[in-house]
């Protein structure tokens, strides 16, 4: 079984071509779902965070609350290393447990769907890298007029994530999302044919 990492900058329209990978039936991990899941009240992840940052990032009724963990989360490095070393091998562990079901299941492939697969070096473990790529100022173009987002704050976030060339330098497949979203489904389709040799 293939595990194919998915990923693109902030506005690159990943989502999109996710869904399309879905469509053609091939199973997709979100990372950013797993990142939710391991915080969910009863899981011990949370837990372990009210301990190392105050009972109080949790609402009355349990659940995270989120803004209040990440403004203590990202006030320092060291802070952050703290979220890191509670969360991430959870979520590993949760990937890793999904892709098992996958190949149990007979699965050819699986799509790990990640933002910063290229920032924490999880590329690395794939055996083919799918970037979604779109020129910075179009996506920021995308994200201000379409989502409604401050120009300054996505400015902030691209300039925080991986670069475009550093991207591309590790990605064995392209698609290219400058175009219509009706460009897209030909390059999923021949994503797909190529997964399925």
């Amino acid at each position: 079984m293939k595990i194919i990492g998915l990923t693109g900058g902030i506005g690159s329209g990943k989502t999109s071509v996710a869904d399309l990978l879905r469509s053609h039936g091939l199973p997709v991990i979100d990372a950013d779902q797993l990142a939710r899941d391991v915080v969910e009240p009863g899981q011990p992840a949370l837990a372990e965070l009210a301990d190392a940052f105050g009972a109080d990032i949790l609402h009355a009724d349990g659940t995270l609350n989120r803004g209040e963990l990440a403004a203590r989360a990202f006030a320092s490095e060291d802070a952050t290393q703290r979220l890191n070393d509670i969360t991430h091998p959870r979520i590993m562990a949760l990937r890793d447990e999904l892709i098992d079901d996958a190949r149990d299941d007979g699965e050819p492939a699986v799509i790990y769907d990640m933002p910063l697969l290229v920032e924490k070096g999880q590329h690395e473990d794939m055996d083919l890298v799918v970037v979604v790529h779109v020129d910075v100022e179009k996506r920021i173009e995308r994200l201000v007029n379409g989502r409604g987002l401050d120009e300054a704050d996505v400015r902030r976030r691209i300039a925080a994530q991986a670069t475009d060339e550093e991207r591309l330098a590790v990605a064995d497949v392209v698609i290219d999302n400058n175009g219509l979203r009706e460009k897209l489904e030909p390059q999923v389709q021949a994503l797909v044919d190529q997964i399925s040799l």
